[in-house]
C-alpha cells in the first residue's frame, strides 16, 4: 500500500500537457464585499447598534414651547449578539507537494498556480450570497427523487464536490455531496459522501414544503449572517421582526421602505423603479442612488431604454468589473438612477440602495489561519496513508445594516 496522491493529478502525471490546467473562470459575486465600508476591529462579543429612532421636533408658532412639552431626540439601543463565522478549507496531500521538490512555507502558499487565490474568491462568493440573499442559496424548482436529484433555480452556485444541507419546512436537514451538475436542464444529482459513489433519497424534499439547499451549517439559525432580505423585508413581506432586538416597526428609523413588485411586468420594470426610488427618498428621507438587481432585470430595463429613448436615457456606457457586475446610469423624467446587476440577486426582489447604510464590522476581514505552534499558514496532519496539508480561509464578522430606513426593496417580482 503506498502513500495517498491526489487521483485527479496522477492521472495527468505522465500526460504532455501543453497547456494550463483547465478549469472554469470564476465569477465574482462579491459586489457589497468590495462596496461597503468595513471596519476590521470588531474583536468578539456583542457589537452595540444605535439607532437614532426619531429626531427633536418640537415647533410652535406664536410664542416659546413650554420646557416641559420639549420633544428630544430619541436613541435606540440595539444589539449584534455573537459574531457569525465562516470558514474555507483547502487540503494538499504531501505526495503531491514533493513532485515539486523541496516543501516550504513559500513553495507550499504558491503551489497550483493561484489554488488559494482562486479558492478565496469562492468563499468570498458564499459570504456576499449569504450577506444579499439570506441562508439559503438555491432552491428546488421540482419535488427531490429517491435517485438523488432535483431542479434548481440557481444552477450555477452549485460545485461538483460540494458538501451543502438540505432541508424543507417539514423535514430534517440532511447533508449531501453534489456529484453532477447539467447547467443546461439545472438538474443537480446529490450522493450520500465526499465519494460521490452512491445516490441519496432526497424524495422527502419536495416543492410544497419549499425545499431549499445551504452552505454548511448555514440551516442552523446561529451560525447565519445578517441579510438584506430579511432586514429590509417587513414581517408582513417575508422579513424578520427585530432588527439587532429592535421591533422594526416601533421606530420608522429601523423599517426600510417596502414596495410591491406584484404588478411589475419587463415593459413596465424601469418606470416602477423610479416611483420605488422616489418613495423612498420621500418617505425614508435618505438619498439611494444604487438599484440593485439580477441580470434578468438589467436586461428588462436595458431593452425599455432602447425603445423608449424619449422617457429614458443611457448616461454612459455600461461599466463592468470582470465577470462581476454591471452598472448602467439612467436619466428619466424623476431624476438619475443606477442600475447594478450583480451574479448574486435573485430574480423577485430588487433592492433600493443607500450604501451609507450598511456596513461591514469584522475581525480582521478574510484570513489565511495560521498554526499556533510554528505560525506557518498550513496544519499538518498524519494519516497511515501520507501527510496531508490543511489551508484554511476564516471570516468572523456581520453586515450591520445601520440606517435600513435609507434603503428599499421591490418585493414580490414574478414575471
Amino acid at each position: 500500500m503506498s502513500t495517498t496522491r491526489n487521483a485527479d493529478f496522477a492521472t495527468m502525471l505522465n500526460q504532455y500537457l501543453p497547456l494550463k490546467l483547465l478549469k472554469e473562470e470564476m465569477i465574482k459575486r462579491d459586489y457589497f464585499l468590495k462596496n461597503l465600508d468595513r471596519q476590521e476591529d470588531w474583536l468578539s462579543g456583542d457589537l452595540i447598534v444605535p439607532f437614532r429612532g426619531s429626531q427633536a421636533s418640537t415647533v410652535k408658532l406664536g410664542s416659546l414651547t413650554a420646557s416641559a412639552d420639549i420633544n428630544q431626540s430619541k436613541y435606540v439601543r440595539g444589539v449584534k449578539s455573537g459574531q457569525p463565522e465562516l470558514w474555507g478549507s483547502l487540503v494538499f496531500e504531501e505526495k503531491d507537494l514533493r513532485q515539486h521538490g523541496k516543501i516550504s512555507e513559500q513553495n507550499f502558499l504558491k503551489l497550483l498556480p493561484d489554488e488559494i487565490e482562486s479558492f478565496l474568491g469562492f468563499v468570498k462568493q458564499a459570504l456576499s450570497l449569504s450577506f444579499t440573499n439570506g441562508a439559503s442559496f438555491a432552491k428546488a424548482t421540482t419535488d427531490g427523487l429517491v435517485g438523488g436529484t432535483a431542479t434548481v433555480d440557481r444552477v450555477e452556485r452549485f460545485e461538483v464536490g460540494q458538501g451543502i444541507m438540505i432541508d424543507d419546512d417539514n423535514s430534517a436537514a440532511l447533508k449531501v455531496w453534489v456529484s453532477a451538475v447539467n447547467i443546461n436542464t439545472n438538474v443537480v444529482s446529490f450522493a450520500t459522501d465526499i465519494t460521490l459513489g452512491t445516490p441519496v433519497d432526497i424524495s422527502a424534499y419536495t416543492v410544497a414544503q419549499n425545499a431549499k439547499f445551504y452552505f454548511d451549517g448555514a440551516d442552523v439559525g446561529a451560525n447565519q449572517f445578517t441579510n438584506l432580505r430579511a432586514s429590509l423585508l417587513s414581517l408582513a413581506n417575508g422579513g424578520s421582526t427585530a432588527l439587532y432586538g429592535v421591533t422594526k416597526t416601533a421606530w420608522p428609523a429601523t423599517q426600510a421602505v417596502n414596495v410591491s413588485g406584484a404588478d411589475i411586468v419587463a415593459s413596465n420594470l424601469l418606470e416602477k423603479i423610479f416611483d420605488a426610488q422616489t418613495r423612498v427618498r420621500n418617505v425614508g428621507k435618505g438619498m439611494p442612488s444604487k438599484i440593485i438587481m439580477s441580470y434578468k432585470h438589467l436586461a428588462s430595463a436595458l431593452k425599455t431604454i432602447e425603445v423608449a429613448k424619449g422617457a429614458y436615457k443611457q448616461v454612459d456606457s455600461p461599466k463592468a468589473e470582470l465577470y462581476g457586475w454591471t452598472e448602467v446610469e439612467v436619466m428619466g423624467v424623476k431624476g438619475m438612477l443606477t442600475l447594478v446587476a450583480i451574479q448574486e440577486m435573485d430574480d423577485d426582489v430588487i433592492y433600493i440602495m443607500d450604501l451609507s447604510a450598511a456596513k461591514i464590522y469584522s475581525n480582521g476581514f478574510f484570513q489565511k489561519r495560521k498554526d499556533p505552534g510554528d505560525g506557518k499558514e498550513y496544519f499538518t496532519e498524519r494519516l497511515t496513508t501520507g501527510y496531508r496539508y490543511i489551508c484554511d480561509i476564516s471570516f468572523q464578522g456581520d453586515l450591520i445594516l445601520q440606517r435600513p430606513s435609507r434603503c428599499g426593496i421591490i418585493h414580490s417580482i414574478s414575471y
